[in-house]
């Protein structure tokens, strides 16, 4: 077996390699003066089961573009180099919002993403916390391994609730399904129930609109849950919706901790005590110190090492799952 983490990934790599008892591959990547660039492992990959981490979060040092066309050259690199398999380790995966069409001539970039990742001869496709799973699966043809936080964030809610009861919230429609799941992972965890919300959430030309608000919240530990946070005005519009409804305590769960520009302000505010990410992708900006106090960061590295070693020895994933029955 093969493990390699590209740059900017070699933080969460490192830790993978750590929980596996292996170190990181050596590789190169190496930048022209034009702006193109080249990948290519500096070790043999000929017959090897290859494995290649890489978050495509867009950050001040590369766009998403960048990162995701230096990961399927890579993979080309391996493929061309006789690897026996390659697996993309992709915890946060780029373009995954478009996976339909909402409006005329809309992209479905899912679909163009699973194309190229199949076009340069990848064999498998690992991530977390996709914002639509059935979309993820249908888009591939290649093997897909989705990986998911329910346990983790479960397990999290189980330490930092007080007394109150539970409440897992979606701050929208689409994401009512992946809160669900959060919600089931937590009652078999604890044996206790654990109430349901949502909020109605339309965006059209930019405006978010909805009103409707389902679940009861007064007194309650709302935890609300979402794939990411990117500016955060979507969970911020939940948790002032929640406090509104005499919310005890609201809590922000998210894999994935984009954080782009402005979040910062959007999430100094008081209609949340705290938030809670993975270290699915690189570190936070330096303006996140604002918010550095209310942030709270949980490792990934033990299941994606897991995965990995299973995916390598033939075990069984869904093991690792919370929707596993």
């Amino acid at each position: 077996m093969r493990f390699f983490a590209l740059d900017g990934s070699e933080q969460l790599g490192t830790a993978i390699a750590s929980a596996m008892g292996v170190t990181l591959d050596p590789h190169e990547e190496r930048d022209f003066e034009d702006g193109e660039h080249k990948t290519r492992p500096l070790i043999s990959v000929c017959g090897e089961d290859v494995f290649v981490l890489h978050a495509l979060n867009g950050d001040p040092s590369r766009s998403v573009n960048d990162k995701l066309i230096r990961l399927l050259f890579f993979i080309a690199a391996c493929r061309e180099n006789g690897a026996a398999r390659i697996s993309a380790i992709v915890p946060y995966i780029a373009y995954s919002r478009k996976e339909r069409q909402t409006k005329p001539r809309d992209p479905v970039t899912t679909r163009y993403v699973a194309q190229l990742f199949e076009a340069v001869g990848t064999d498998m496709v690992v991530t977390l916390d996709v914002h639509n799973i059935a979309a993820f699966q249908n888009a591939f043809r290649c093997a897909t391994t989705h990986l998911d936080t329910c346990r983790l964030f479960a397990a999290d809610i189980q330490q930092r609730v007080s007394g109150a009861p539970v409440v897992i919230f979606s701050p929208d429609g689409g994401g009512v399904k992946r809160a669900q799941l959060v919600q089931e992972a937590y009652e078999d965890l604890t044996g206790e129930a654990a109430g349901f919300g949502f909020i109605e959430k339309r965006r059209s030309g930019g405006i978010v609109s909805g009103s409707l608000f389902a679940g009861d919240v007064d007194g309650a530990s709302v935890c609300i849950i979402d794939d990411m946070i990117s500016t955060g005005g979507t969970m911020l519009r939940a948790a002032r919706a929640c406090r509104e409804r005499g919310a005890r305590q609201v809590t922000l769960y998210a894999a994935h901790g984009l954080f782009v520009a402005g979040s910062e302000t959007v999430l100094n505010d008081s209609a949340f005590d705290r938030i809670v990410v993975t270290d699915s992708v690189a570190p936070f900006r330096p303006e996140m110190e604002l918010v550095v106090g209310l942030l709270d960061v949980l490792p990934v590295a033990p299941i994606f090492a897991q995965a990995i070693m299973r995916l390598h020895g033939g075990g069984s994933i869904h093991r690792l799952l919370a929707s596993d029955s």
